[in-house]
């Protein structure tokens, strides 16, 4: 048997073994169609780790026959790039497999730009990092960008059946007996991590003494020991990571305390402390805000707690504070009546400072500098008194939009129309 690892022996030779990634490569879509077409664009795989990028871009080379090369952006130098630039001058034309697209530096980029352009080499790169962020635009101008999705279980289950049964490549020379157990951990338990699956299959295999009868027993405590942890990914400079953040907040705002606890955890094994601070203050003052004015206060201390302890104990004033934020009524009419009063600044909306408002300092007014006319609150019953404040153009408009959805915001909302009505 190769030494190589199971999953690298495992790789598709053509596009026709692939499994997974049916937007790109199933029948009719646009991988499958220039292949078919021998018609290759350079292009850009991006996901997280073990879905297939890599071997996409095999399968493609392979099903080709054009002559292919794979080098790693951090690995191989400019030299390397030079030797895959003269065997295309020499050929017509070269796929480079590019790992690590995203780490290319100038000097690279500028040696490639060339050859892309005029078509000698089709670039394949493949990254974990958003190409929309992480590559330079101008090679990003040149390709295509394709996104590709974590297997599904079944899809998992389709590749390991493979392994187990390919004499040539796989394991089919052992004599295995995988529980339907183990075949549901090593599945699930990957999270569609495909090279974490065929890597722990083979070491749950490799690692197995063989019984009596020569057969090579796989059960669940096996498979638990080769694949002890859920695979997680979570770049934070990824989709992924705003993607859990958006879901986080909305899940807050929408009351659904189990799923707020699911992406903070996620947060949690990701170690964003940062993010999960931020965005629970956001929280804080945008949808539960005048509703329950003291979750502001509770969240900031709940926060402070967490940055003193660190992770794990970190994680405990933090469900405290999602909790509370998820079970609290929900008010944005303080921030939405600020967008409405900005919105209006934007559009021209400003008109001059009534006269009784402007600083009269400088004016002969009196020696507490208030402005001709202008009615002292503080000397009348209550504190209040009627006058206007906003400029003539505006007088008549209401930013704030109270809604009763707390004690605190019921009350007021009352002394709000009060004052409208004076």
């Amino acid at each position: 048997m190769s030494s190589k690892p199971l999953a690298f022996r495992m790789r598709p030779r053509t596009i026709d073994e692939m499994v997974g990634q049916e937007h790109l490569v199933g029948e009719g879509k646009i991988i499958q169609r220039m292949v078919k077409a021998r018609h290759l664009s350079s292009m850009i795989l991006y996901g997280p780790p073990g879905i297939g990028k890599t071997s996409i871009a095999t399968a493609i080379a392979g099903s080709t026959q054009y002559a292919f090369r794979t080098l790693n952006a951090v690995i191989h130098n400019k030299k390397d790039m030079e030797i895959v630039a003269e065997e295309a001058k020499m050929s017509g034309k070269v796929i480079l497999i590019l790992d690590e697209v995203h780490r290319l530096d100038k000097a690279k980029q500028d040696f490639l730009l060339p050859h892309l352009e005029n078509g000698r080499i089709v670039l394949i790169g493949a990254t974990t990092s958003n190409p929309y962020h992480a590559i330079n635009p101008a090679i990003r101008s040149r390709c295509q960008i394709f996104e590709l999705h974590p297997l599904s279980v079944e899809e998992i289950q389709d590749v390991l059946k493979q392994a187990l049964n390919d004499s040539e490549r796989g394991l089919g020379d052992y004599k295995i007996n995988l529980s339907s157990e183990a075949m549901e951990h090593f599945s699930n338990g990957c999270g569609g991590d495909v090279r974490s699956a065929l890597n722990a299959l083979e070491l749950a295999v490799l690692s197995s003494a063989p019984d009596e009868e020569g057969f090579i027993n796989v059960d669940l405590n096996a498979a638990e020991e080769c694949l002890q942890k859920k695979s997680f990914y979570h770049d934070k400079d990824g989709d992924g990571h705003y993607d859990v953040l958006s879901a986080f907040q909305k899940s807050i705002r929408g009351s659904d305390v189990d799923a707020a606890l699911h992406y903070l955890g996620r947060l949690i094994e990701a170690g964003d402390l940062v993010s999960i601070a931020r965005r629970l203050l956001v929280i804080a003052y945008e949808d539960i805000s005048l509703a329950n004015p003291q979750a502001g206060a509770r969240t900031l201390a709940a926060i402070e707690a967490a940055e003193r302890l660190g992770f794990p104990e970190a994680r405990i004033p933090l469900a405290n504070a999602v909790i509370e934020l998820c079970l609290s009524p929900k008010s944005n009419t303080a921030y939405k009546a600020l967008d409405e009063a900005l919105a209006d600044i934007r559009r021209g909306l400003v008109g001059e400072v009534p006269a009784h408002l402007k600083d009269a300092h400088y004016k002969g007014a009196s020696k507490l500098g208030r402005g001709v006319d202008y009615l002292y609150p503080h000397d009348y019953p209550g504190g209040w008194v009627a006058q206007q404040y906003l400029p003539d153009k505006l007088k008549n408009k209401s930013y704030y939009k109270p809604k009763e959805t707390s004690k605190f915001e019921a009350a007021l909302a009352q002394i709000y129309q009060k004052t409208k009505k004076k």
